[in-house]
């Protein structure tokens, strides 16, 4: 009768042991299974946002990132560090160079040309679609100082704001600009190109500057792109009556 109870005994704590080791495993799997789930959605919302963030109202003014038309240019967003003027960054959480399409396209071309010129050189991007936002906050900080005839008032537009316009320099094969005199969003008679000749008279740019300048020039203008006097880096892919007929305005 003992050895009867003894064995019955056993069973019962064989049968719950069982259960406990089955139910401690089947937590340990759903732990981990939710896991997964809850990191997959942390993913996707960060994505998600990420996303929203970068796309600076594409859908709607149907940009397009310039290095999805030719991989070859360099981009070097300046507004999206705090290397520019302003010393802030403007484009937070945006690291894409985005124009219209057909602009994006003559870009595409010109890259092409300067290739069969020098094969060695390429394009970079100091700036492309400009929402109106960052012009205001540009001209904010301007506004009381001598330098803002450098900076388009938020209520005239700029036709960076509809994505047809363009900053740029010339680069070598490392990403590496050519120098050009002075820097890109330079304040000053010596980034104009009315007076080139005369600047190097004076010793501000040296034959070099003015053969690069010229060349980059070239480039755009063989595409279709239109040089501004007070900007060598600035490039128009029309007029600003043009883009307020054919393009939507980028808040």
């Amino acid at each position: 009768m003992k050895t009867r109870w003894f064995l019955v005994l056993l069973c019962i704590i064989a049968i719950v042991v069982g259960f406990l080791v089955g139910k401690s495993k089947y937590d340990r799997e759903n732990a981990i299974v939710e896991n997964i789930v809850s990191d997959d959605e942390t993913k996707e919302e960060s994505i998600t946002k990420k996303s929203e963030t970068l796309n600076l109202s594409s859908e709607t003014s149907n940009l397009v990132n310039i290095c999805e038309i030719d991989r070859s240019i360099f981009v070097d967003l300046k507004y999206a560090t705090t290397d520019n003027f302003t010393g802030m960054v403007l484009y937070d959480g945006f690291d894409g160079a985005c124009l219209q399409p057909d602009v994006a396209r003559m870009l595409a071309e010109a890259s092409r040309y300067l290739k069969t010129l020098h094969p060695g050189l390429r394009l970079l991007v100091y700036d492309a679609v400009r929402p109106l936002s960052v012009q205001q906050k540009m001209w904010e900080r301007v506004k009381d100082t001598k330098y803002h005839r450098y900076v388009a008032h938020p209520e005239r537009l700029s036709l960076h704001n509809f994505g047809a316009a363009v900053d740029l320099t010339l680069a070598d094969s490392l990403g590496q600009p050519l120098d050009m005199g002075v820097p890109f969003d330079h304040f000053g008679r010596a980034a104009s190109i009315r007076d080139e000749q005369g600047l190097m008279q004076e010793g501000i740019l040296t034959l070099q500057h003015v053969q690069n300048r010229q060349l980059l020039r070239q480039v755009m203008l063989h595409v279709g792109f239109r040089s501004v006097s007070g900007e060598w880096w600035h490039f128009n892919a029309c007029s600003l009556q043009e883009a307020k007929q054919r393009y939507m305005l980028v808040e």
